[in-house]
């Protein structure tokens, strides 16, 4: 593992997604998702589970210095990595199965990966449903299945053949959500009306293997905490051959990585 590498591992989770998720996966959807929920200006938006705030800052510069953008995280170390990097966003502590917020309370919500980590989905639809106002749009994006992404479903197999089944599906679980039909099912529950689930192109991207497997390695919610430093250098080292046929000429690792957007209007 490179010496850039490791020092990342050091890092916060928090300083991680952004430093390193952030340019490598979900830079790219905050501005779909701003399009898909048809922010402009002058409006008031909600950013649910915002993490570190990037889809909140795409929603910010779309609705000017006339409109207001709220970025709601229960994660006071995303939040506090949030407010110094847009410090003019309203960030605030919460969970997004209660929003702290009143009815028809904004014009826009959207929320970019997040909703596959809720303890109850059909309540934090809900939610964000009931504060969605009168011709307002809701823009809600989860990973696709595992096996659209390539890259990704290797790594899934070499945890699997290396370290079994049960940190295999921690690592799978941003995945679980990536079926259209449940997606609709789930918006039918929490009693969404006429969305709709698209499927979108994305991609990820990393300076090299050996990145990918650090930035991993910190992240809290895959496998951070899960293996000790003798399993991650076993791990980057059989990573540097599974992960071979997806580097760039210049050393970079890159692949497809779908994801599902629902989309609704309130009447």
């Amino acid at each position: 593992m490179n010496e850039m590498a490791i020092q990342r591992v050091s890092d916060s989770p928090a300083e991680v997604y952004e430093e390193r998720f952030v340019p490598a996966l979900f830079q790219q959807w905050s501005g779909v998702l701003a399009d898909m929920s048809a922010i402009g200006p002058g409006q008031r938006v909600l950013d649910v589970a915002c993490g570190t705030g990037v889809a909140a800052r795409a929603a910010a510069e779309r609705v000017g210095p006339r409109g207001s953008v709220v970025g709601l995280d229960p994660n006071l170390d995303m939040l506090m990595v949030a407010r110094r990097k847009a410090p003019g966003i309203d960030w605030q502590e919460g969970w997004a199965e209660a929003l702290p917020f009143p009815d028809a309370d904004f014009d826009s919500v959207v929320s970019q990966f997040s909703l596959m980590f809720f303890d109850d989905r059909a309540a934090g639809l809900r939610e964000m449903w009931r504060v969605l106002r009168p011709g307002g749009r809701l823009a809600v994006a989860v990973c696709d299945a595992l096996d659209h992404s390539p890259g990704y479903a290797v790594f899934a197999e070499l945890l699997q053949r290396l370290f079994g089944g049960q940190l295999a599906d921690a690592f799978r679980a941003p995945f679980v959500l990536g079926d259209r039909e449940a997606l609709l099912a789930l918006c039918a529950t929490a009693g969404i009306v006429d969305a709709e689930v698209t499927q979108r192109e994305g991609r990820v991207q990393f300076a090299s293997i050996a990145d990918l497997v650090a930035t991993e390695r910190a992240c809290a919610w895959t496998l951070g905490g899960l293996l000790d430093e003798a399993q991650f250098a076993c791990l980057d080292r059989e990573a540097q051959v599974s992960l071979r046929p997806f580097t760039t000429p210049e050393g970079a690792i890159a692949f497809t990585m779908p994801a599902l957007i629902i989309t609704a209007m309130k009447a």
